[in-house]
């Protein structure tokens, strides 16, 4: 089973800056829609970002102008860059190819890379 792979969590202040990258072999992200989640400390799970197979971004209201995704297609990875994090930022991000907003039963899921804001 392909399953992607994220790295870059950590522990930041209030203003600070993350990146957090996905990697996976199996399949290639120019060709795949994909996808930022991320779970909330009190369960909920929140769409963050997307990339679409055309190069398209989208990202949700709550980190709309913090948040950057992009593709190395060379590379085969997908970065979310995390500025200007605030505590609500706190959660499990998980990289997945999915469209933006758009839940797949078969997607694959990373095992999620914690990130925690606080000061």
């Amino acid at each position: 089973e392909v399953q992607p792979v994220e790295s870059g969590g950590g522990s930041v202040q209030p203003g600070g800056s993350l990146t957090l990258s996905c990697s996976a072999s199996g399949f290639t992200f120019a060709e795949t829609h994909m996808s930022w989640l991320r779970r909330l400390p009190r369960g909920g799970l929140e769409w963050v970002c997307g990339i679409y197979k055309d190069g398209t971004t989208y990202c949700g209201d709550t980190v709309k102008g913090r948040f950057t995704i992009s593709r190395d297609s060379s590379e085969n990875t997908v970065t979310l860059q995390m500025n200007n994090l605030k505590s609500e930022d706190t959660a499990i991000y998980y990289c997945t190819n999915q469209a933006y907003g758009a839940y797949d039963p078969y997607s694959s899921w990373g095992r999620g890379t914690q990130v925690t804001v606080s000061s």
